[in-house]
Formats: structure tokens, sequence, C-alpha cells
């Protein structure tokens, strides 16, 4: 058990920074995965490296079909059904419909999402068509009274996050992936309110703040990092949470024009609650800082 989940620690460690490497060590994930579970999130692992780093989607669907064939994956429904979605989400990123119909509804919502994140910095055309496919089905489940509390629910939650975090690193943007990136973070807030607690939606909040950044739009930008603000002082949240509040607000005055005041003010509140992280916070969130000590200077 405890190899397994060793190993794939170390893969998602190193898969950014070398997605090739990883997807050649795939196998031997294969080899040490014990239970339906570790295999489910195998196939997570290899749909993503596939999907959203190579953007190889034949290879992925060939892989995950091979990884199929495991005897684990007949012993439960479960795994089954989220292979389906994988192999299903990879066959709409190259373009082809393969199963994705037979899909239950909840599952094809789920794969044309993953594919419209596989597609985001690729095609922004079919990633934007695919995304609101899949909003289209959610609402209409929804209409249909299929539970808010299910599983594609918090799965379109996660992947319109994914999605406009791919579109805010890109440092160019056209007008339609300028649109897409603030329909997924609104479609983050939006599902998040659904799926999770008030860490998701205030986390939502800062989503949309930095994708209305992104934008160029600092006043959207300012009212979502006051409404994450607001969550993190209702909720007594720790301190990591309230530097991603003041970080985003004071992004956002900068970008309005502050060089004072209410700038200050936020610089002042993220500096305080930078010192009161973790070391592990600290060193996470210290090129955030620098970024904005940077703006002040």
């Amino acid at each position: 058990m405890h190899e397994f989940d060793n190993w794939l620690r170390q893969a998602q460690d190193e898969h950014v920074d070398d997605a090739a490497a990883v997807v050649a060590r795939l196998n031997e994930g294969r080899q040490l995965a014990a239970d339906p579970s570790q295999l489910t999130r195998l196939a997570h692992l290899g749909h993503h490296l596939y999907g959203e780093h190579l953007g190889d989607w034949n290879a992925g669907v060939d892989w995950l079909l091979e990884l199929a064939q495991h005897p684990h994956f007949a012993t439960q429904d479960q795994a089954r059904a989220a292979l389906g979605v994988y192999l299903s989400s990879l066959a709409l990123s190259g373009g082809h419909d393969d199963g994705a119909q037979a899909l239950p509804v909840a599952d094809r919502i789920r794969a044309a999402a993953l594919a419209a994140g596989n597609l985001a910095s690729r095609d922004t055309p079919r990633a934007t068509a695919l995304f609101k496919q899949a909003l289209r089905e959610a609402a209409q489940a929804q209409t249909d009274g299929l539970p808010n509390d299910g599983p594609h629910v918090r799965a379109l939650a996660v992947s319109s996050n994914n999605l406009a975090c791919t579109l805010e690193e890109k440092l160019l943007r056209t007008t339609e992936e300028r649109e897409l990136m603030i329909l997924a973070a609104q479609s983050a807030r939006r599902y998040w309110a659904l799926a999770g607690g008030w860490l998701e939606i205030e986390r939502a909040e800062y989503r949309l703040a930095h994708s209305y950044l992104q934008a160029g739009d600092p006043v959207q930008a300012r009212h979502h990092a006051q409404l994450c603000l607001e969550l993190v002082q209702v909720n007594a949240a720790p301190p990591l949470e309230h530097f991603f509040g003041w970080e985003a607000m004071g992004l956002a005055e900068r970008a309005a024009g502050s060089v004072g005041g209410a700038y200050d003010r936020a610089l002042a509140q993220a500096r305080a609650a930078f010192e009161a992280l973790a070391p592990a916070d600290r060193e996470s969130c210290k090129n955030s800082l620098d970024e904005l000590e940077k703006a002040r200077a």
C-alpha cells in the first residue's frame, strides 16, 4: 500500500517538470497497484499526463485500454466507471465521440469537462464547445432531479477551476480565451457552492479575482477579492487563507492604480499573514509575496 502511495507521490511531484519521463514509468505504478482504488488513481494520473501535459490523446487511450485489462477493474463498478470517463475524455479531446453518448449523464458531464481542460491551451473553440456542453448537461441534470451533491458536480467544480488556472497562466490570450477563462472561474464558484464548504467557495472567489486580473478588469478583481476576505473573516480562517485574500486584494488595488492607502494596507496584511504561515506554506507563498512587493516598488 505504502509503496504505491510513495511512487504516486513522487510521480505527482515530478510530472510538471518532465511529464514524458513520468509517462515512461506508468507501468511501474501498474505493477505496484494493489486494489481498484489505487488503479483508479493511476488512471487519473495517466489521463492527466496524456491529456493535459502531452496532448497525446490516442496514446493515452491505448494505455488506458491496456490498464483496463488489470483484474482489479473487473471487481468494482466505481473503478470501471472512472476508467470509462477518462477514456471518453481522451477520445473527445481527439475529436471522437467514442462511447461518450452511451455514458450515464453524470459521467458524460465529467468527460466533457475534462476534455475541455485537455484542450484549453491547444484548441480554444473546441474547449469552449465541450465546456459549454458540460454546463448545459449539468443544468439539465439539475432540472431533472440529479442530486446536487453528486460526484459530477464536484468534478465540474474541479475541472472549471483547473480550466481557469490553465488560461490564467498564458502570457497572451485571445478574446475567446479570455471569455472562456472567466466562464470557467464563474462556473467553479457556482459548482463549489453546491459541492463544497466555505473554504472551497472562498478559494473560488480567489480564483475569480485572479481571472479578472488576467482579463484586465481590476474592478471585478477587487470585488471578488473582497468577497474572499469576507469569507476568511467570518469563518476564522487560518493564516494561509488570509494571505490568499490579501494577496488578491493587493494585486487588484495595484492593477486599479492604487499606490498607497488601500494597496499599502493589503500589502501589510499579506505580510502579517505570511509571517504566521507554517514553514511549508511560507515556502510555497514566497513568490506570491515577492510579486506583491514588486508591484509596490
